[in-house]
Order: C-alpha cells, then structure tokens, then sequence
C-alpha cells in the first residue's frame, strides 16, 4: 500500500510541478493552447520516473514505459510545430474559452491547468500498476496491447499528417479536410487517439491490479466526446467552416472509421 500511496503522491506532485510554471508562462504571453503540449510531453516523462523509481522495474516496466514516451514524443512534437507555426495567435478552442472565462482569464485557467496536470497523474494508472509488478515477465497479453497500440500510433500519425497536408495547400484554405482517413472519420485522430489508451490498459491486465485501469480508456473516451475534444473541435469548425462542415456532418462518422453516407 506504501508503494501505491508513494508513486501516487509522486505522480500528482510531478504533474503539478510542469503545469504551474507552464501556465505562469502561458499568462505572461497570453497564449494558453500551450497546455497541450504540457500535457502530451508529461506522460512521457511521468512515465520515466515510474520505471526509474521502481526497483524492481523489468521487461514489462520497460516496454510500456517505451510506448508511453514514443507516443509523448510524437503527439508533444506534432501540437508544439503546429502551435509553433501560428505562435502568438491562440488555438480556435482557446480564444472561445477566453471570450467564456473573460472576467477571470488568469485563475481560470490556472484551474484548468490544475486540472490537466491532475489528469496526467491519474491516466498514468498503467504504468504505475505495472511497474510495482513482480512479475515483470512479457506475456500474450502484453504482445497483443503492443500490437494495438502500433497500429494506433500509426494510425494517429497518418490522421494528422493528411491533415496537415491539406492545411499546407492553399487551395483547400477554409475547406474541411475529407480526404485519406478524414473521409470516413471526422475525428479519426481521437479515434486512434482512443485505441492507444485501450491498448495500455490491456497490457496492464497481465499484472496485479491492471483491471483498475479500466477507467483510463473510459475516462480519455469521456473527455474526447464531452469536454475538451470533439465539442469544442466541431464547435469551432461550425464557426470557420460553417455549412460545409454541416454537410460533413451529415455524411461522415463522428468518431469510429466507416464508410461515408451518400
């Protein structure tokens, strides 16, 4: 219990400890979309500490801790270049919550920030209860999560490569992207953005306590359909895009691949 209590209490300082000077920076330029990139890189991160305060850490510790940092590195790396392309003008999302939390920016977000940082410290779940594993052997189990996940980080990385593909061209300047993956998805990105977080607590399942981390995937699938992804995502295409988006509505899945409507 001491070792559960302590990897807890160390998850929720580190997370806490990246977003306070984040956001005190995000204040100082006005430029809040920052926090993204806080939050893709901090799993990466947290998940080293896990592996290197453990022990005990083995095969499996360091297998998952592979995959964590990989798809940090990856999703961190793709939000900082395209934030950095437009850098100082904030994400479409930001600037609506600015206009919603217009008479207390500053705390707002200081909440929100709070809020991602606590995210952090509770979806790293699968980390945690594998690396105070003792059995640190790699099994079935674990060979078919890394098979998952691959196919979702790549399919993550095709998703957002063709969109931003379609951002580059100037001839589709104000026009959704409905090409590739985005022709049978609207949101293909969170899709597989989903399966990798499925695919970390399946590999957890080989350990003790690994069915607690059911919520992760469960909670990450509640925050792309009601909060921070994909209202706030469609919201501001209806804004930019306005009937042509409608139209993509009405023919194309909102989140799970499939052939579009007619």
């Amino acid at each position: 219990m001491f070792d559960i209590l302590s990897h807890i209490s160390v998850g929720l300082g580190f997370a806490l400890f990246i977003m306070l000077p984040v956001w005190s920076w995000a204040v100082q330029k006005d430029f809040y979309s920052s926090v993204d990139v806080a939050w893709s890189y901090s799993f990466g991160a947290l998940s080293l500490v896990y592996a290197l305060q453990t022990p005990g850490a083995g095969a499996k510790t360091w297998l998952l801790c592979l995959m964590l940092v990989v798809w940090s590195l990856r999703l961190g790396t793709h939000l900082f270049l395209r934030l950095k392309s437009h850098f100082p003008t904030e994400d479409g999302r930001y600037v609506q919550l600015k206009k919603d939390w217009a008479k207390n920016v500053k705390f707002s977000f200081l909440a929100f920030f709070m809020a991602q940082g606590l995210s952090v410290a509770l979806l790293s779940a699968p980390i945690m209860i594998v690396a105070l594993s003792p059995d640190q052997s790699l099994g079935l189990i674990e060979y078919c999560a890394t098979l998952v996940w691959l196919i979702a980080v790549c399919g993550e990385g095709l998703a957002d490569h063709q969109l931003n593909a379609h951002k580059a061209n100037p001839a589709n300047r104000g026009k959704t992207c409905q090409t590739g993956l985005w022709r049978y998805s609207r949101h293909p990105n969170y899709f597989f953005e989903w399966m990798i977080w499925v695919s970390y607590f399946v590999f957890s399942l080989g350990s003790e306590m690994g069915l607690i981390s059911i919520y992760c995937p469960l909670v990450m699938l509640y925050l792309l359909f009601k909060v921070t992804g994909i209202p706030a995502t469609e919201a501001q295409s209806l804004r930019s895009r306005g009937d042509e988006y409608r139209r993509y509505q009405e023919t194309t899945s909102v989140f799970v691949p499939w052939w579009p409507k007619k």
